[in-house]
């Protein structure tokens, strides 16, 4: 084979000077672009919505309903039983925000939607995927796990009582409705304890946490993560001092443990307003918050709905 034939890759008679001449030459024709990508401003971040799906016992599953020009949606349950989901709507389309309880077996579920005007109701399915929790084991004082007779009458006032809180659902005027439901973290501190953890109480297995566990000094400021009303002021037996909030429409967050409570029933709060303090008050082994979030009558995991 000629010298003249060869392919280039294999010519070692191109100079260096010559192959420098041609990096050269291409370097001053990309120099425009590159001088763009330099002074080009950086693309905004994906818009989030909140909050964040995950379809798992104790997670959030974010379910179209159908297009904005539809009909509206007169009412959407969970699945066959009579509890009112959170809807929202847009320029595109509604959606229904589902919480998913941490006793649901994982598998197919389903909403039922209703739209006004009437109609058949329609079901919308989705999938609940498995999620294995930690366990966690807890020495605290013997009282609060083998109850008295006493104090299990309490208990079981007390739990009656807040079922009638946790089922509040309240429809929001037009424009009242927060645009986001994205929340800031309640109270600054190290995360003790996650949601969904299994606790072993004196070596007796009880429920899954239910909410996130906050440690910080007795008496630190807790700030409302949402606008929302005051529903329940109390100290009850296993939760110690305790507020819930109303956000509207089903979404609903508590504050145990508190050892301030600096709110009345039917007091509005700003998202950002302090409304109570870090306590150790009811079943604790120290001073925490214990954050929960509550959705269509279900615990969900309030991480779902702050940054990581």
């Amino acid at each position: 084979m000629s010298e003249s034939a060869r392919p280039a890759f294999l010519h070692p008679a191109i100079s260096i000077n010559r192959r420098s001449a041609l990096v050269g030459a291409a370097g001053l024709l990309a120099q425009p672009a590159m001088l763009g990508l330099l002074h080009a401003k950086p693309l905004p971040p994906a818009p989030t919505v909140w909050p964040q799906a995950l379809q798992v016992p104790g997670g959030v599953a974010r379910l179209s309903l159908g297009p904005a020009a539809t009909r509206p949606v007169a009412q959407v349950r969970q699945g066959d039983v009579d509890v009112p989901l959170r809807v929202v709507g847009d320029a595109i389309e509604w959606t229904a925000i589902v919480g998913i309880p941490l006793a649901a077996t994982p598998g197919d579920a389903f909403i039922t939607v209703l739209a006004e005007g009437g109609g058949s109701p329609r079901l919308v399915h989705y999938t609940v995927a498995h999620k294995q929790y930690k366990e966690q084991h807890l020495q605290v004082s013997p009282r609060t796990v083998d109850l008295s007779p006493e104090d299990q009458a309490r208990y079981e006032r007390e739990r009656e009582h807040q079922a009638g809180v946790m089922a509040t659902f309240t429809e929001q005027p037009a424009g009242q409705a927060p645009a986001s439901l994205r929340m800031r973290v309640p109270v600054p501190g190290r995360r003790s304890s996650s949601f969904g953890l299994r606790r072993v109480f004196n070596g007796q297995p009880r429920n899954p946490h239910s909410g996130m566990d906050i440690a910080a000094p007795t008496g630190t400021p807790i700030v409302a993560p949402l606008a929302g009303r005051v529903i329940d002021v109390g100290d009850y037996f296993f939760s110690g001092g305790t507020v819930w909030l109303d956000h509207g429409r089903g979404l609903l967050t508590v504050y145990a443990h508190l050892s301030s409570k600096d709110v009345r029933v039917g007091d509005v709060v700003k998202a950002g307003d302090a409304f109570c303090k870090v306590g150790a008050t009811g079943r604790v082994t120290g001073p925490h918050l214990h954050w929960g979030v509550m959705l269509n009558r279900t615990m969900v995991d309030p991480a779902l709905f702050i940054p990581a």
